[in-house]
């Protein structure tokens, strides 16, 4: 069984890559060993998603006296939540199930265990069967990071998969790292009225985004009456019926229903390459800016590479290839993608108010040397944020002083995952300030609030407090 281009793994960045090189007239065989569209389709992005949408809704509910709606004895019913999550599931996995099959895409529903180069073409083998290909993609995605001294059990200590599997909440629920997953998980589980803790090693929540950013973040998860514990960390538990006791280094302690253990995620491969030395950055395949691996046409990406463990970068990186073998094979060397800067890749969480940023934050661009300018705008002067009573959010651009190009936008606030799109482009495309002067926002919209924090950075934003 011989094939053009072999990918392994089927997650959001080799279900793409495949779609991709078929597209391109490419023959491509894809291997998944459970189901189309990975970690992130059946277990994290989309179905943290369809909590997060009820989870807002029915604290707006709550909080809907705001409004002038008065809504007596509100309630959900958490089990209907759990079974909608999994209808939007199967929805997406039935639409790539179809789009395959209209595509005549081929999966193999196999592991695959080993890959080897005994000759001009790459062996792949599974347990029941062997194939040839000129090119492989690995794509094998990650899990989550598991605590030695805490292991997940599915019942009181959880991965961000098994919290998905809960078919009722616990009335306390302890979230054991600050990083985007668990402050996620703290906002979905809060707004549903479970008493939620967050202890975290480091001093800051979200340690990779803006401070300034993150520092609103955490003045809305106290007002919401989220505990946070920062710089501490668990030194040992004990478990009592339904009970389950933290002590924490800093000498409090934390009685508590279920753990979270949100503490990251590691990159995984079972594949073994037979004769090929791929070279290895730590638990990570190394690649070179076409995503290629030191074993010609052989190609590494999604979280397997541990650049940016983000399902839309592993998606760029599936593109990026399919280019680049579709150059090769058509003997065009000279048609290459530009390389990928992983810092101007948008960067998205969940919680409410919502957070989102691409580029430099005010901290990696002082440490890159930039001499920079700061535009700040606040939701609370802004009149589609009043009328939304949604009024806890900042928009934040950074300029390079130099050239005036924008370098990094970062938002906390209502819809900050949609409204980065804005700044994606101004990032990616190096536009500068007076480039954006150009540029007219529609009245009354969120999306002002970029408008008159690109405005700032000249102290001329019309409607700054």
């Amino acid at each position: 069984m011989n094939h053009k281009v072999a990918v392994i793994g089927g997650g959001p960045g080799g279900y793409v890559t495949a779609i991709r090189l078929k597209q391109k007239g490419i023959d491509v065989v894809l291997f998944e060993k459970e189901r189309l569209g990975g970690e992130c389709l059946n277990q994290g992005c989309i179905p943290t998603k369809a909590l997060v949408k009820v989870a807002d809704l029915y604290n707006e509910m709550k909080n809907s006296s705001i409004f002038g709606i008065n809504v007596e004895a509100l309630s959900y019913d958490y089990e209907k939540v759990y079974e909608r999550k999994n209808a939007v599931i199967e929805r997406l996995v039935s639409g790539l199930d179809y789009i395959y099959k209209k595509r005549e895409i081929p999966i193999i529903n196999e592991e695959v265990t080993a890959v080897s180069k005994p000759g001009d073409k790459f062996s792949v083998k599974t347990k029941s069967n062997e194939y040839t290909a000129e090119y492989v993609v690995v794509a094998t995605g990650s899990a989550p990071f598991e605590l030695p001294q805490m292991k997940f059990d599915g019942v009181d200590f959880l991965s961000s998969s098994d919290v998905l599997a809960l078919k009722s909440l616990p009335e306390h629920i302890t979230i054991i790292g600050g990083g985007t997953i668990g402050c996620e998980f703290a906002s979905i589980f809060n707004n549903f009225g479970v008493k939620v803790e967050i202890v975290e090693l480091i001093p800051n929540l979200l340690n990779n985004e803006d401070q300034e950013i993150v520092k609103k973040l955490n003045i809305a998860f106290k007002k919401k009456k989220i505990k946070i514990h920062l710089g501490t960390k668990v030194e040992e538990y004990s478990k009592e019926g339904d009970k389950i006791t933290l002590k924490l280094a800093n000498g409090k302690e934390i009685v508590t229903n279920k753990v979270l253990i949100s503490t990251g995620r590691v990159p995984v491969c079972s594949v073994k390459f037979e004769d090929l030395e791929v070279e290895y950055d730590r638990n990570r395949i190394a690649i070179d800016s076409k995503m290629e691996t030191n074993v010609a046409n052989l190609f590494a990406i999604g979280d397997i590479t541990g650049k940016m463990m983000l399902a839309h970068t592993a998606s760029k990186q599936g593109l990026m290839v399919a280019e680049t073998i579709e150059g090769r094979i058509n003997g065009n060397e000279n048609k290459q993608p530009n390389e990928l800067i992983y810092c101007n890749i948008p960067r998205c969480t969940f919680t409410e108010p919502e957070v989102a940023s691409v580029g430099y934050t005010e901290e990696t661009a002082k440490e890159a040397g930039f001499d920079i300018k700061i535009g700040r705008f606040n939701y609370m002067a802004n009149g589609k944020a009043i009328g939304m009573n949604a009024t806890d959010g900042m928009a934040k651009v950074i300029v390079d002083a130099k050239t005036d190009k924008v370098i990094g936008v970062h938002i906390v606030g209502s819809t900050a995952t949609e409204l980065i799109a804005a700044g994606s482009v101004m990032v990616n495309l190096g536009l500068t300030v007076d480039m954006l002067d150009k540029v007219i926002y529609a009245h009354p919209t969120l999306s002002e609030v970029i408008m008159e924090a690109t405005e700032d950075i000249n102290n001329l934003s019309t409607h700054k407090i």
